[in-house]
């Protein structure tokens, strides 16, 4: 009787072999796939930048995307943004921004992104943005990516006084 007793105790705990875990278990695998698949995306066209390539770099944006630099003026449409960057990246020019921290949540066809970012110039910095799949197999493509300074809260009512200091003159 107490060896049924533990026989039937060690089936019930066992896990099962079908069902909801193994199901879940393939959603995160595809989920997991799905969030790589975009970060590839982000990772390329920091690559691109930093090698002045400016053919791969365009080629992670959609032909919709917008760019949002860090300048109030830099709110451009992909069209606007190749004929700035273009030139630069034809004089073998180029940016590099490390990113280090990155937060990607994917649903369905549309990932939204933050990243923290390393620059030698800048520092710290962030972008974020909104990455799309062109379909179901589909490549994923940038829609939006807005680059920002980080500022330290304790410092930030003299980053605003400088700015509008400045806008005065």
């Amino acid at each position: 009787m107490i060896i049924a007793l533990f026989a039937v105790l060690a089936l019930q705990a066992a896990p099962p072999t079908t069902g909801s875990s193994v199901r879940t278990d393939g959603v995160r695998a595809t989920a997991q796939r799905e969030a790589d698949a975009a970060a590839a995306t982000l990772d390329r066209m920091h690559q691109a930048a930093a090698q002045a390539d400016g053919a791969t770099y365009f080629a992670q944006f959609s032909d919709t995307a917008r760019f949002v630099g860090t300048d109030a003026s830099e709110h451009w449409d992909i069209a606007a943004f190749k004929a700035y960057a273009e030139p630069v990246f034809a004089r073998g020019q180029g940016w590099t921004y490390r990113p280090y921290d990155r937060t990607l949540i994917v649903s369905g066809d549309v990932a939204w992104f933050d990243e923290k970012l390393d620059n030698d110039s800048y520092g710290a910095l962030r972008g974020s943005g909104l990455l799309r799949r062109t379909s179901p197999e589909g490549e994923w493509k940038i829609e939006q990516y807005v680059l920002s300074f980080t500022v330290p809260n304790d410092r930030a009512r003299a980053v605003v006084a400088l700015i509008k200091s400045d806008a005065a003159d």
